[in-house]
């Protein structure tokens, strides 16, 4: 009786396993790095009508992507389709937009305008070579009912996202 208690004692100090969790740490940094180069302003070109086109009195927002390696990233930018502040509307606006290469820095990126895939108010384009890309929006903002906007200042948002691939 007292051997089946000792080989139990045993298997049960045999059975416990004794583990210790390592953790192992990193940090990564991006090698796509987004600045803005110049920030948009609407012009009024009507009462009703908001552009960021110079010839309404605009100003297109640019900005730029740079990349230290090339084929890793993707850029989507993402044109506004709501004001982030605004005076009280009297109508439901509806925006419009588009982006499109505006300068690049290497001639091997020349290929990006007719490689883009645009969907809703997105924009995204596969930065295969390593280097700096200047990207311009354009919005547009039409209140509804052809209703005059009420004075005051308008505010929207042109979100530049780099995408690992």
């Amino acid at each position: 009786m007292n051997s089946v208690k000792i080989v139990a004692a045993m298997c049960l100090i045999s059975g416990t396993t004794l583990a210790e969790d390592v953790p192992i740490t990193g940090t990564v940094q991006s090698r796509c790095i987004i600045q803005t180069d110049t920030a948009g302003v609407y012009g009024n070109p009507n009462a009703y009508t908001l552009s960021t086109a110079p010839a309404d009195g605009g100003v297109l927002p640019i900005v730029r992507y740079d990349v230290s390696l090339a084929n890793a990233y993707k850029a989507k930018i993402t044109h506004p389709d709501s004001f982030s502040s605004s005076p009280t509307l009297n109508d439901t606006p509806t925006f419009t937009g588009s982006t499109e290469v505006n300068a690049v820095g290497d001639a091997a990126m020349s290929g990006y305008e007719a490689a883009k895939i645009t969907y809703a108010n997105s924009t995204e384009y596969d930065l295969t070579e390593a280097g700096s890309t200047w990207f311009k929006t354009n919005s547009e903002v039409v209140n509804g009912g052809n209703k005059a906007f009420p004075g005051g200042t308008y505010r929207a948002v042109v979100q530049a996202e780099c995408i690992a691939q």
